[in-house]
């Protein structure tokens, strides 16, 4: 596992120890910035059930003013922070250890407005999908926003949350890329 491109490619990222986490291979990981980016002009980033950080730190690699870590095991926060250490990206970063539920309350007290969301639960944890639609219904996501999910082929997400539409579902395998953006963006 690495960072695929930016000021921080090259650099080699580590993955959590043990089984309570499946990192987004990087391949996929690749694939899903083609199709979102490839590159940022600032902003704020929210990987949602970080692990071991990659997607948030190839978001920072890339451009991505701030990345706001969200993960609740232990291993995969002392991970992200190797990380995010390894790659010198420590001060564009908030790492958080709490239930995610817990985050998109505390991403409404905080008036956030998120450019890029990162969703990738567990993937036996389907009812985590329904933060993203919390997240839209709190007004938390910047209108010009991108969410991405990722989640096993076998589970088909909605067609929209809130203002925010498919725009684009590709198949890897047993996982599958979600790409969500606002009606805004439709012209475009």
């Amino acid at each position: 596992m690495r960072v695929i491109s930016g000021t921080r490619k090259g650099l080699p990222l580590r993955a959590v120890t043990g089984t309570n986490t499946r990192p987004t291979t990087d391949k996929v990981k690749e694939s899903i910035f083609n199709m979102i980016g490839p590159y940022f002009d600032g902003g704020l980033a929210v990987d949602l059930f970080a692990g071991s950080g990659s997607l948030g730190i190839e978001s920072l690699s890339r451009g991505i003013d701030t990345c706001i870590f969200i993960e609740k095991d232990q291993k995969a926060i002392q991970t992200i922070n190797e990380n995010l250490t390894k790659c010198r990206l420590e001060d564009t970063s908030e790492i958080y250890k709490i239930d995610a539920s817990r985050a998109v309350k505390a991403f409404e007290k905080r008036d956030l407005k998120i450019d890029l969301l990162f969703v990738d639960p567990p993937y036996s944890k389907v009812i985590y999908y329904d933060l993203v639609k919390t997240i839209v219904e709190k007004g938390c996501m910047n209108e010009s926003g991108m969410i991405v999910c990722e989640h096993d082929k076998m589970l088909t997400l909605e067609d929209e949350f809130g203002a925010f539409k498919l725009v684009r579902r590709e198949n890897y395998g047993g996982t599958v890329i979600s790409i969500y953006r606002s009606h805004v963006e439709e012209g475009n």
